[in-house]
């Protein structure tokens, strides 16, 4: 009866988990993202100093796969390990989305230096 249970329940935990990531919360990710500003800049683009990733404009799907990485210890850096230590699944995926909503600066400054602009 157990395992018929938990066969019951994996769909629907699988289903909210879905859910989730179709409705981020941008909002919700901006305010969470408030400590990723002091490498990667306040607009996501590494102002602060150009070794730290540009995360704006990224796709979100690859933020939060990178940042489950980082979690789960399948990417090695131990400020990022100590970052993402603490964030739940929801976090994640809105902080993705709130990068990844961001414009890439590096594009912008490319128009007009494009060969056929």
């Amino acid at each position: 009866m157990k395992r018929i249970s938990t066969l019951l329940l994996f769909p629907l935990a699988l289903a909210s988990t879905f859910a989730l990531a179709a409705n981020p919360d941008i909002e919700a990710g901006k305010a969470k993202a408030l400590v990723c500003q002091a490498c990667h800049g306040t607009d996501g683009n590494a102002g602060v100093d150009p070794q730290y990733p540009r995360l704006a404009g990224q796709y979100a799907d690859y933020l939060a796969r990178s940042l489950h990485e980082y979690k789960n210890g399948g990417r090695k850096n131990a400020i990022m390990q100590g970052f993402v230590a603490t964030l739940s699944d929801e976090d994640i995926t809105n902080i993705s989305a709130y990068f990844a909503s961001l414009p890439d600066a590096r594009l912008i400054n490319l128009k007009g230096r494009v060969q056929g602009d």
